[in-house]
């Protein structure tokens, strides 16, 4: 998209989609392309587009961001429920919720945008029911019942998923800007029933299918099915959760802070955040004495050349004149400290930092990280950690992955493949990854995040300097020469082939494709039986069962009694969907905690 629009709120583009006639909808997706070529020019918070020689349309962005609909006006003869204000509203990047202030007591919020991975299972309620006491209930002797979504939020729900389940039925080519919009309508109104979690979830499934019809080159497809299912699971499970499962499912918008005393951190290293949602900076590791993490972050709205420049911007907490940089290598000490339940620092007018001196990785207490047993470390980053893997691990050279060339590395015996953290062109991260493929035989100390996968995988994220064991690099941010590398140590080991992959490919491929091409294309003619079988054969008769229940939702088309072909039953193909993409995820999972020798049911860290 060429135009420099600003962010548009969800609520208003499904407003004035759905203010279209039949026959305007149907011209929308080309309406959108038309204006992408049109001139437009910004003048302070409004953008004017010339839409022909005698008609210009508006969006007028106090503060950034288009929140009403009379922000967007057009002079043609149809307005205002003209073709050119719907698309422009649906050319527009999503803009996220309003943050609120950061308050100046102890009691800090964190308004970053919640990933839809991401559960908060020690957060409160979004909200409270005014009648709840303050102290237990003396006159009842029955326990209190537990709390149940109200009907706005099961209707909500119920309006999420029909509308995730439309554009699986449609897939990338034909969720056009009609579908999105009403994906954000759903969004909106769970977002104001307070279900924010899946609000953020439907969000990300939007922007990933503008990123698909685009061609942009950072859309992947596994992140549109995660985003799918995560959208359709929680949808599913909401209306019948009740206590701690509901306050999970429901999420928060902003993260209780909570004071923590007084706290010595020592710098780890520094990653850039590229969302897909539109946000970019940079979050900062720390860690204390004992061991325990802690984040500050700079993430905003933005593109990739913030997320490579936050890096250099001072933290925002306290007074210190610290970067991120610079912190990612000395230390702070902090007072008045107030920490989310992720473990990020709040900056509220009550804190105090200081800069104090750091410690190399290979060095106490920042030491201590790397001596704990990785399968230990798997666990809890399978079961709701932070998911970062502390490593010392010896270079090997290459493999070949449909994605790209993956690092080899030996960690402890086990053979580890590490990927880059970040595609996009502007991050160093694959770059970095060539150069060190190139000094087989390189023993390193890296911090990576676990990417569960049937294999040992990670996504590498920092990495000690290769000629000097007292610095440390971030791979995101900083650049590897070729004079930073020592002589080999070994010969080249060339690409080494790939195993054979897992039958469960064989059901994985049919979710993806599903969610890239619809149901029809499931629904052709053809044979599961022999995929079936196969996967019996290696002890997977379940997810043989379910690909040909997939294939048979697909496939489901009855005619009337005239011969005509009804509408196919989309709940019924969005249900067999999601329990294969379930089913994946938990086997990708279990065999992910069987490749690192890591028990999958250890409880989460504290």
């Amino acid at each position: 998209m060429s135009l420099d629009l600003p962010p548009v709120a969800p609520a208003v583009t499904a407003e004035l989609v759905q203010g279209l006639t039949p026959r305007l909808r149907k011209r929308l997706d080309s309406g959108i392309t038309k204006l992408a070529t049109r001139p437009s020019v910004r003048d302070g918070d409004t953008v004017r587009i010339a839409v022909d020689d005698d008609t210009h349309l508006e969006l007028h962005a106090p503060g950034g961001t288009v929140t009403s609909t009379d922000a967007i006006r057009c002079g043609c003869l149809l307005a205002p429920d003209c073709l050119h204000r719907a698309a422009a509203a649906s050319a527009a990047p999503i803009a996220e919720p309003e943050p609120e202030p950061e308050p100046d007591s102890d009691s800090d919020s964190d308004s970053e945008p919640q990933s839809q991975s991401q559960s908060l299972p020690d957060a409160k309620p979004a909200s409270v029911d005014e009648d709840t006491p303050g102290t237990p209930d003396t006159q009842s002797a029955s326990p209190t019942e537990p709390e149940t979504p109200t009907p706005d939020q099961r209707a909500a729900a119920q309006a999420m998923y029909d509308a995730a389940a439309a554009v699986l039925e449609a897939g990338t080519d034909g969720s056009g800007a009609v579908l999105q919009a009403e994906l954000l309508r759903a969004a909106h109104s769970a977002r104001i029933s307070g279900l924010p979690r899946i609000a953020a979830s439907a969000v990300s499934v939007v922007t990933q299918l503008r990123a698909a019809r685009s061609a942009d080159p950072a859309y992947r497809l596994a992140e549109l099915t995660a985003a799918l299912r995560e959208v359709l699971v929680t949808a599913h499970r909401l209306p019948g959760s009740t206590g701690p499962e509901l306050t999970t499912l429901r999420g928060t918008a902003r993260q209780p802070y909570t004071p923590d005393g007084s706290l010595r951190l020592y710098g780890l290293f520094s990653e850039p955040v590229l969302t897909a949602t539109g946000y970019a900076g940079a979050v900062t590791w720390t860690a204390d004495a004992e061991g325990r993490l802690y984040t500050v972050s700079d993430v905003v709205p933005g593109g990739p050349g913030r997320a490579v420049g936050a890096a250099d911007r001072s933290v925002r907490i306290g007074d210190t004149a610290l970067t991120h940089r610079e912190l990612s290598r000395a230390g702070l000490a902090v007072s008045g400290a107030t920490v989310s339940p992720t473990g990020r620092l709040g900056a509220g007018a009550g804190v105090r930092a200081v800069r104090a001196s750091g410690t190399a990785w290979r060095e106490d207490p920042l030491a201590g990280l790397w001596e704990r047993p990785v399968a230990d470390q798997v666990s809890r980053a399978l079961t709701g950690g932070n998911g970062l893997l502390f490593l010392d691990v010896t270079l090997i050279g290459t493999v070949r992955e449909a994605a790209g060339d993956c690092l080899l590395a030996d960690c402890d015996g086990l053979t580890l493949r590490l990927a880059a953290a970040q595609d996009h062109p502007a991050l160093p991260y694959r770059d970095n990854l060539r150069l060190l493929s190139a000094a087989p035989g390189t023993r390193l100390r890296v911090v990576a995040r676990l990417d569960p996968s049937p294999l040992p995988r990670a996504l590498l994220l920092a990495t000690d300097h290769p000629r000097d064991p007292g610095a440390h690099l971030d791979l995101g941010l900083n650049r590897l020469q070729h004079a930073d590398l020592p002589a080999p140590a070994m010969e080249p080991a060339g690409s080494t082939p790939a195993p054979d992959e897992a039958p469960l490919h064989l059901l994985r491929r049919r979710v993806h494709q599903a969610a890239s091409a619809g149901r029809r294309v499931l629904a052709f003619p053809g044979d599961s039986a022999t995929d079936s079988r196969r996967l019996g054969r290696h002890g997977l008769a379940c997810a043989g069962d379910l690909l040909d229940e997939l294939h048979s939702a697909a496939a489901d088309r009855s005619r009337d009694v005239f011969g005509r072909l009804v509408p196919a039953d989309i709940n019924r193909f969005a249900h067999a969907w999601l329990a294969a993409a379930h089913y994946t995820e938990e086997v990708d999972r279990s065999l992910c905690a069987a490749a690192w020798g890591a028990d999958p049911a250890l409880p989460p860290a504290p």
